[in-house]
C-alpha cells in the first residue's frame, strides 16, 4: 500500500477516529500510528485499502479507549468531547454523503456515544454513520457477523432511548445564540432567565484544569448565576462570534490576541434553552493559536 493511497482516505479515517475518541489530539495520534503501519507494509499490496485502513483505524481507536478508561474516570469535572471546526469540512460532518446527514458530530450526540461500550460504539458508528455491512464489521472487529448485529439493535435501541430531543430550526437556534450573547455582554439578567427553560441544565468542561468548574448545575437561577460570574472573571477583549463547530453553530469567545477562551452549544426546544455545553481550557487548543 503506498502513502498517497492512506492521504486519499484520511479525511475518512479522521471522521471514524474523533468519533470514536471525542477527542482531535486522540484522533490524529491513532492517524499517525496507523500511517506507522501503512509505511511498515508500504511493498504490499492491499485489494481493498479503503477496508484495511478502517480496520486498522478502528482496532487502534478501540485500544486507546481501553487506556483512556481510567483517565476519564480520573478527569477533573464533567468530560465533554473536544470541538472541531467544521466550516470548510464538509467531509466531516457527513463522511460518506449520505442523503440524510446525521448529526452523529453533534457534541450532545457524541456525549451519548460515550454511554456505549467500545465495540458497540464502534459497530454503530461503521454501520449507521459510514455505511459498512455487517459482514464487513465483524471481520474488522473480529466478532460473528451476528454478534455485530446484536451490538448494533442493542446500541441503537439505547441512543432512541436517551436522545436528546430538541426540536428548534437553525433559524431559531442562531437567534437563540445572538440573544444569549447580547443579554450576557448586556449584564441583562431578567432577559437571560427567559432564554432558560426551568429544568436547564450546564455542564462544563475546563479541561480538567485546577480552578474550573467541575459540576453540573440544573435549574434557571443557578445556571443564569454561573454564566453571569463566567463572564464578570473572564478577560474584558473577549470577542464572542458565532461559528460552526461540530456541524452546529456555536458561540466561541476569543481573546484580543485570537486565542479560543471558550465554547458555549446551546440545545433548545422552540424558544427556550433545555441544554448548555460550555469547554474551555486545554479542549480549545485545535482550534487555533
Amino acid at each position: 500500500m503506498n502513502i498517497e493511497q492512506f492521504q486519499q482516505y484520511r479525511p475518512l479515517l479522521f471522521s471514524i477516529a474523533y468519533r470514536m475518541l471525542g477527542s482531535v489530539a486522540e484522533a490524529e495520534d491513532v492517524l499517525q500510528d496507523a500511517y506507522l503501519r501503512v509505511q511498515a507494509h508500504a511493498a504490499e499490496i492491499i485489494e481493498q485499502p479503503k477496508y484495511y485502513l478502517t480496520t486498522i483505524v478502528t482496532r487502534l481507536c478501540l485500544n486507546q479507549l481501553s487506556a483512556a478508561r481510567t483517565q476519564r474516570e480520573q478527569y477533573l469535572g464533567p468530560w465533554l468531547p473536544e470541538p472541531v471546526l467544521t466550516a470548510d469540512r464538509p467531509e466531516l460532518v457527513n463522511p460518506v454523503e449520505q442523503a440524510v446527514i446525521h448529526d452523529s458530530l453533534s457534541i450532545a450526540f457524541l456525549v451519548l456515544l460515550e454511554s456505549l461500550l467500545p465495540t458497540e460504539r464502534a459497530v454503530f458508528l461503521l454501520h449507521e454513520v459510514f455505511d459498512y455491512k455487517f459482514g464487513e464489521i465483524a471481520e474488522m472487529l473480529g466478532k460473528r457477523e451476528a454478534a455485530c448485529r446484536q451490538l448494533f439493535r442493542r446500541a441503537k435501541a439505547h441512543i432512541a432511548e436517551h436522545r436528546p430531543r430538541f426540536a428548534a430550526s437553525p433559524q431559531q437556534h442562531e437567534r437563540l445564540l445572538q440573544s444569549f450573547i447580547k443579554v450576557v455582554e448586556l449584564g441583562e439578567v431578567d432577559p437571560f432567565v427567559l432564554l432558560l427553560a426551568e429544568d436547564v441544565t450546564l455542564v462544563p468542561d475546563g479541561g480538567g484544569e485546577r480552578g474550573a468548574a467541575i459540576r453540573v448545575l440544573q435549574g434557571r437561577e443557578v445556571v443564569s448565576a454561573f454564566i453571569f460570574g463566567t463572564y464578570r472573571l473572564a478577560p474584558k477583549d473577549l470577542q464572542y462570534n458565532l461559528t460552526l463547530l461540530n456541524g452546529q453553530q456555536a458561540i466561541l469567545a476569543r481573546t484580543a490576541e485570537g486565542r479560543p477562551y471558550f465554547a458555549v452549544f446551546i440545545y433548545s426546544e422552540s424558544e427556550a434553552v433545555n441544554l448548555i455545553h460550555v469547554i474551555a481550557g486545554r479542549k480549545l487548543l485545535s482550534l487555533g493559536p
